[in-house]
């Protein structure tokens, strides 16, 4: 079996650069060490990098020159073409592969794109190059606007000259297609290719095909005046600014973009002013044609304003400027991250990714990678989504990974707060979250508040709360939020993002309560390293444990190892190791050893142990020779909230490892804090950890 899989297309715009995102998603999340490989660049190698290599080894975090990600320049290639080196050709990408096939255990090789004057045989250049290679191919094709019965006959005809160059084609996928074609070209395929060819049908989404402002000033080569920030606007429409203010508005439509001359005042001021009124919808950007740029007082007002879209001025008059415009094809890029995960989230939508993977995959390496641990937790949480709420609805960064979460359709989600406030936030963060799928509740305002008001009432009524008190209480976003889960109106929680830690979990302590055999509410963080991923414990709630509490500590966390994949094998963290000292501190983890031996005989655990003896096998060795788990630590368990919360943000800092988490554990229903310094990619992570939690 083959060690790489080859994309090709058979025409030009077909979107292979979807695929090949989707597919590269998908492999690290199965493979260790996987290589991408584009044998022909269309940039100038000594002038420009290759986008989509970029995009692929930014996004993926691939550890791979540059260099060694293509053989030829599409130059150099007509060059040696035309002087009939075709052998030298063939011979040159085929040592480039080896190289990387070499060294990784898996490569994505993707075909030339079809631009320049010499397209008419870069298909056949591709079935050359996927011939000598020896791998198999999967074939795209596009839509455009052809019948269900033309795109089948065309498809197979390719996939016919494919099969008499004797090139394997494992599957065809047919892109851009109408949706309202998809089933009947889904069955058309399905009935005349070989059954042992895969197919698939992805319908048409302007938000893929659609540019980019910035890749709208690339083309124009315009000056940006205004709206650094907003250049990954998407562009679905433009039109002329040229026309009276009142004929201007009516032709308003979502990410409409605006070409008018530079000294329009009054489309310019009333452009901004519709991008944020409720009654119109979403303005893209502007250009400002004829090489003039506002007047001063014009430029002082757009200056004081809060949200401001992108503003370009061109020398180019309107009418030639609308023609570059119209010709811009959409390409993705590395900082267009929405894009990047649109691509892959519409690959996992249309694509049998299970299915491909059983036909490329046949290596199953033994440990996990960080990128592996990361797209098994997404794929887990989407198999049965969980409803989780947010109670801070009221911080942007909830609301950019609420966005994030529902257009990769990860879990349901319910954000507590003002709608309005909500929808105003929204407008300037320039952020698109489907609010049909998206609940959003104000707690004094819900229907619910009356009732979780009467719970809470008769939960603490014995610890001196009364009415009056559990209806303030309820208010609270926190409070509202973990009854939303205590009555079942939600399956988990996430908070933190604002207020403490004791905060968020307070409420859980108090009537959500622990599972039975659990005294101690603990916290991990899942630590991707490089090359593996660590369960750290307790590293924010418990600040002096006994030597009880951390055994359960080591219990709960062993148990949630074991839930997220992980071989726990634990290391019971302490200033010494064995048997070499003595004292209150040492004594309290060999203590705590003891009991999680007695208590779980089941698990493997080892201590006082120290770190570098838990996680380093030459020094593992030296010190604990007989141990089962010392150099190969998976679950390190810290003798108190001080060592372990500056450990962990010690590693987090000076090893780029990514700490998902915390997540707390002993709850009956999963409630899980975030650190108020977290980022946008903290929440998603630990909403989608909080969503597996709520499947068990």
């Amino acid at each position: 079996m083959s060690k790489a899989i080859y994309i090709a297309s058979s025409e030009p715009n077909s979107g292979k650069s979807v695929i090949t995102l989707g597919l590269m998603n998908l492999l690290v999340g199965k493979i260790k060490n996987i290589a991408y490989f584009k044998p022909v660049v269309n940039e100038r190698a000594e002038t420009s990098k290759d986008i989509h290599i970029e995009t692929i080894l930014s996004h993926f975090g691939l550890n791979i020159n540059y260099s060694d990600t293509f053989a030829f320049t599409y130059d150099e290639l007509l060059h040696h073409r035309s002087e009939g080196n075709n052998s030298f050709i063939i011979d040159s990408i085929i040592a480039k592969f080896k190289k990387l096939e070499e060294t990784h255990d898996f490569v994505v090789v993707e075909g030339t794109g079809f631009n320049g004057d010499g397209a008419s045989f870069e298909f056949d250049s591709n079935i050359d190059i996927a011939k000598n290679l020896g791998i198999p191919l999967i074939l795209i094709t596009k839509g455009d606007n052809n019948t269900p019965e033309e795109i089948g006959n065309g498809i197979l005809s390719t996939y016919q000259v494919l099969h008499d160059k004797e090139v394997q084609v494992l599957a065809v996928i047919a892109n851009k297609i109408n949706p309202n074609d998809e089933n009947e070209l889904k069955q058309i395929l399905t009935n005349r290719l070989p059954k042992e060819v895969l197919s698939s049908v992805i319908p048409f989404n302007k938000d893929l095909g659609n540019p980019t402002m910035k890749e709208i000033v690339e083309v124009v080569k315009g000056k940006l005046l205004f709206g650094n920030n907003l250049l990954s606007n998407q562009v679905d429409h433009f039109i002329v600014g040229a026309m009276q203010l009142r004929n201007c508005l009516t032709r308003l439509k979502e990410n409409t973009l605006i070409v008018t001359p530079g000294d329009r005042a009054d489309i310019i001021v009333a452009m901004l002013q519709a991008n944020i009124s409720k009654n119109y919808p979403k303005v893209a950007g502007m250009i400002l044609s004829g090489g003039l740029e506002p007047e001063e007082p014009i430029i002082k007002l757009v200056e004081g304003l809060e949200t401001v879209i992108p503003m370009i001025q061109v020398s180019s008059g309107t009418f030639e400027t609308v023609n570059k415009v119209g010709a811009v094809q959409s390409r993705i890029y590395a900082g267009n991250k929405p894009k990047i995960e649109l691509a892959i989230s519409t690959f996992e939508k249309y694509i049998d990714a299970e299915a491909i993977v059983n036909r490329i995959v046949t290596a199953h390496p033994e440990g996990i990678t960080p990128r592996m641990f990361q797209f098994q937790l997404v794929k887990r949480a989407k198999l049965h989504k969980k409803h989780i709420v947010l109670p801070e609805g009221n911080d942007d960064r909830i609301l950019i990974a609420a966005s994030k979460l529902i257009k990769q359709e990860v879990v349901e989600l319910t954000i507590l707060g003002k709608k309005e406030e909500i929808e105003t936030a929204l407008i300037r963060l320039n952020i698109s979250l489907d609010l049909d799928k998206v609940k959003i509740i104000n707690p004094q305002d819900s229907l619910f508040y009356q009732d979780y008001a009467a719970t809470l009432y008769e939960l603490r009524k014995t610890k001196n709360v009364n009415m009056e008190m559990a209806r303030d209480m309820m208010t609270d976003g926190s409070y509202f939020g973990t009854m939303m889960v205590f009555k079942g109106d939600a399956d988990g929680m996430v908070s933190g993002a604002v207020h403490t830690t004791q905060h968020t979990i307070r409420p859980a302590l108090q009537f959500v309560k622990t599972k039975p055999g659990v005294s101690t509410v603990s916290s991990i963080f899942f630590m991707c390293l490089p090359d593996r991923v660590t369960v750290f414990g307790d590293c924010a709630v418990n600040p002096n444990p006994t030597s009880e509490q951390l055994a359960e500590i080591a219990i709960s966390s062993a148990e949630s190892s074991i839930m997220f994949g992980i071989e726990p094998k634990i290391a019971m963290l302490s200033y010494s190791s064995g048997n070499s000292g003595q004292g209150e501190e040492v004594d309290k983890v060999r203590r705590a050893t003891e009991i999680v031996r007695e208590r779980r005989p089941d698990l493997v655990v080892e201590g006082p142990i120290q770190y570098d003896a838990a996680v380093d096998p030459v020094i593992g060795k030296q010190k604990m020779p007989d141990s089962p788990v010392a150099g190969q630590a998976s679950v390190l368990i810290f003798p108190d909230l001080n060592t372990g919360n500056n450990t962990y943000k010690a590693v987090q800092r000076e090893t780029g490892a990514l700490a998902i988490g915390p997540m707390l554990q002993g709850l009956n229903k999963p409630v899980n804090d975030l650190s108020r310094g977290c980022t946008v990619d903290d929440i998603f992570n630990t909403v989608v950890i909080t969503a597996i939690q709520a499947q068990q």
